[in-house]
């Protein structure tokens, strides 16, 4: 057994509301794949924002709860969580954007043969219309296994551009994923 409630092989996706553990279970399947297998052909994107609310971190990175060996190729962006940040759907829209553009730059310079992909957070780069999961989602086919977390919830809104663009990319990952883990 590995430690994690899902088997290490195809792809499965975390998904759940707010501090329910998406991000700490992904990193448990990090670390169960590295105690199985090395650190070879291992890739970390971690897109996860950081950001305090009343007292609660919203978001988190994957370092929280594992030291990601140097010999994992980890793209790590400094992303904004754009409906938390901004008063206003033009500025959550221009925060989303930004967010995409960052991604995409650390999509564009990934390993082109990965064994193993770890996504934090990953409908954060395609809540802007400009991005798409296509090139995720093809990205982590090219791996044994691929693990990525959502949030996926109704807690920052549904009605807004950002909230519309992060289900429809929600949605897209459900379909691809060979399992889906919700911690809901």
């Amino acid at each position: 057994m590995t430690g994690v409630e899902f088997p290490l092989s195809g792809s499965t996706l975390v998904t759940g509301p707010s501090n329910t553990g998406k991000t700490r279970t992904t990193a448990a399947a990090l670390d169960a794949w590295l105690d199985r297998e090395g650190t070879d052909g291992v890739v970390v994107l971690d897109f996860a924002p950081e950001l305090e609310r009343d007292g609660t971190i919203l978001g988190g990175r994957l370092d929280r709860f594992i030291t990601v060996p140097e010999a994992v190729w980890l793209g790590r962006i400094d992303a904004s969580a754009p409906r938390a940040e901004s008063e206003t759907a033009d500025q959550a829209v221009a925060l989303a954007r930004e967010n995409a553009r960052r991604a995409e730059e650390q999509m564009d310079a990934l390993p082109k043969n990965p064994r193993a992909v770890f996504v934090n957070d990953a409908t954060i780069p395609f809540q802007h219309e400009a991005a798409t999961v296509g090139q995720l989602t093809e990205y982590c086919d090219r791996a044994n296994v691929a693990v990525l977390n959502a949030f996926d919830s109704n807690e920052l809104g549904v009605d807004n551009p950002v909230s519309r663009t992060e289900r429809d990319a929600l949605a897209r990952l459900r379909h691809w994923a060979d399992r889906t883990v919700d911690l809901s």
